[in-house]
């Protein structure tokens, strides 16, 4: 939408402003798909995958990060099923990357965020793969709360750990993790579940939303563009140079 339209009165802007959502939302959709078909590659027949949070449709315009990764892998018979985590304390992947698996076919099961390390111990677990809410210039990646506990444990593991995001998620102005601001949420959502309360009353608590993994526990980060590998700096920065940007 332009000037031009605005100029032109609400008879014209309505329709600018549809064409221009119909537009980002294709071009949304085009951008996880091949996302996907870049992350799929990293996945050998067979995987078992652990994911944290939700990045599918429900996230995105309709094809999803992470979970469209998953889902391409899966179309190539790469992934034989997904163990997602509840994501506490809203519980993301249980609500919602659940439903999203069920929809379309995947095998999963639904786990606690702490049994986590104790799959990847049992040998349960070949791939990780997360989205992100923002990435710094050097690679630390920001991500639901529980991601750095999970890349820390598949870093004990030796189990690939992929971070699935489009190039706009990169912050080249953000040097390092260190200088993402991280939102505290309120109390509650840890001392009760959706209203019904499940710790003492007056209980105090801390409920960060976001924790920061650092760029040296991440294998690769999955773009548009193709996968980055350390040096992320460098990595990044190829791949902005790639999409002409």
């Amino acid at each position: 939408m332009c000037a031009e339209h605005v100029a032109r009165g609400a008879a014209t802007v309505a329709p600018a402003l549809l064409a221009w959502a119909d537009a980002l939302h294709a071009e949304d959709v085009r951008i996880n798909r091949q996302i996907g078909a870049h992350g799929a590659r990293l996945f050998a027949p067979g995987s078992r995958v652990l994911t944290h949070c939700n990045t599918g449709s429900l996230a995105t315009a309709g094809y999803g990060t992470a979970l469209g990764i998953i889902q391409s892998a899966f179309g190539e018979n790469r992934v034989d099923m997904v163990w997602v985590d509840e994501t506490r304390p809203l519980l993301q992947g249980a609500r919602l990357t659940a439903w999203e698996l069920k929809r379309l076919g995947i095998p999963f099961r639904l786990v606690t965020d702490s049994t986590a390390g104790a799959l990847m111990a049992q040998g349960k677990v070949d791939r990780i793969v997360v989205g992100a809410d923002r990435i710094a210039a050097n690679g630390d990646t920001a991500n639901k709360i529980g991601t750095y506990t999970v890349a820390v444990l598949a870093h004990r593991h030796r189990i690939p750990f992929y971070v699935a995001a489009p190039l706009s998620t990169i912050d080249r102005a953000t040097a390092s993790g260190a200088d993402i601001p991280i939102e505290e949420r309120q109390g509650r959502e840890v001392t009760e579940v959706f209203g019904t309360r499940v710790a003492p009353d007056e209980t105090p608590a801390l409920n960060l939303a976001f924790d920061v993994t650092p760029a040296e526990l991440i294998s690769a980060i999955v773009t548009e563009v193709g996968v980055l590998e350390p040096s992320y700096e460098t990595s990044i920065r190829d791949a902005f140079a790639r999409a002409g940007s």
